[in-house]
């Protein structure tokens, strides 16, 4: 790949150009005014006045945070005047979650994991399994013919799904960006979707010019994303403006979808009925190239680097970036008390088939992988197949009354 840093400082002096353009001039002025303001004050106190209360948290970002990291990082800013009290807002204000332990943090934009890295890099440590972003690097991989056994038993598996994120360099992430930048994303990514050809060709539907017939049939087919009312998100920044210059694309066969300035730039996901994990994954990378050549065409390029992988806007997505999933029926197995620990050792996650915030109900599951970086795409699904593989010949065995174990546990990285 080129290097990073040339790629950084070409594409945002474009962006710089491109987004200072029209309306979008006065609200970075505003942004700028503020944060500058907000600076000024901040020199008034100490950091000691300023640390927040985490007395009660239960995050990664609570756990790495100390009032010596944060006098050596509260004052410092990114070239986009993003700054460590917006990286942590949304920790501060939600202390945690019922179903999971949250990351506590964003970025604002590419620089934010460099110039906020002391707290950053234990924060991706502690979610990613002791994943070292200073020593480590980060493989990639989407050869889709390297799977194997990709067809899971449609009595139990109802649909597959393979998704991930990705971000426009030079340009601010969601929490921080300005009008002009978002509008800017939209313009770039929906530009390049017109070029896609054959099975992935398509069409875009904006949030804000949408008739009511075509939300609800999106709605219908599970394929809208609403106003973000999670607080995780919400706190950070993700709902200004909304809907302006959101959207979502999708192929005709309305298997392949492009969510726009959602809670990143980009989520492009792959997904389909029934158990046919490699189909779906092979479309997941097909699509995924073609996106990013037609990117690059237009003289952008996607955020990336070797340790980091790709850039997004919450840690945890970091890497890969993927989220391979299935919703399955397991009546037998998720009654059983070693459910959990078997999802545990085959570095799997469970949620309710409403996504994050949801709890799981009933006897059906979204199943995906826990890890994103650390491992390559073709790694983790490969993983998601063979641990959805044993949890339905699990199932299967209690169907039949006879006994499971519960197997070894599966290491996260490459000896």
């Amino acid at each position: 790949m080129a290097n990073s840093f040339t790629r950084m400082v070409s594409g945002r002096n474009t962006a710089v150009v491109l987004a200072s353009i029209g309306a979008g001039t006065l609200a970075s002025g505003y942004l700028l005014s503020d944060a500058t303001a907000a600076a000024e004050r901040s020199r008034l106190y100490p950091p000691s006045a300023d640390f927040p209360d985490l007395r009660k948290h239960n995050n990664c970002m609570a756990s790495a945070l100390t009032p010596t990291i944060y006098a050596r990082l509260r004052d410092k800013v990114t070239p986009q005047n993003w700054t460590l009290d917006q990286c942590i807002q949304t920790g501060v204000d939600n202390p945690g979650h019922p179903f999971i332990k949250t990351v506590g943090m964003v970025a604002g934009d590419e620089e934010s994991y460099e110039v906020f890295a002391e707290l950053f890099d234990p924060v991706i440590k502690d979610r990613h399994n002791g994943y070292d972003p200073r020593t480590m690097k980060h493989p990639t991989d989407l050869d889709a013919s390297k799977i194997q056994s990709g067809m899971f038993d449609e009595r139990y598996v109802l649909s597959s799904r393979v998704r991930t994120g990705r971000s426009i360099r030079g340009l601010s992430l969601p929490p921080a960006c300005t009008r002009s930048e978002r509008r800017e994303v939209e313009r770039v990514v929906v530009t390049a979707l017109s070029g896609l050809k054959g099975e992935l060709s398509g069409r875009y539907y904006s949030l804000g010019e949408m008739s009511d017939r075509e939300q609800q049939q999106l709605i219908d087919e599970h394929f809208l994303f609403d106003k973000p009312v999670s607080p995780l998100l919400t706190a950070a920044g993700m709902a200004r403006d909304w809907p302006d210059a959101r959207g979502i694309w999708h192929n005709n066969e309305k298997n392949f979808l492009i969510w726009i300035n959602e809670e990143d730039h980009t989520r492009i996901i792959s997904m389909e009925k029934g158990g046919n994990m490699k189909r779906v994954f092979d479309r997941f990378c097909k699509g995924l190239k073609q996106v990013e050549q037609l990117i690059q065409e237009r003289g952008w390029e996607f955020m990336w680097n070797d340790r980091l992988g790709y850039i997004l806007t919450c840690p945890s997505n970091l890497g890969t970036g993927l989220r391979a999933g299935v919703h399955i029926r397991l009546p037998y197995l998720s009654r059983d008390p070693r459910f959990k620990k078997i999802l545990d050792n085959l570095r799997l996650q469970k949620r309710g088939t409403g996504g994050v915030d949801t709890a799981a109900t009933g006897d059906t599951f979204d199943i995906s992988n826990l890890d994103r970086l650390g491992k390559s795409e073709v790694e983790l699904v490969q993983l998601v197949i063979d641990g959805v593989n044993y949890l339905i010949e699990c199932e299967k065995r209690l169907e039949r009354g006879q006994d499971i174990k519960i197997p070894s546990p599966i290491s996260q990285f490459r000896k």
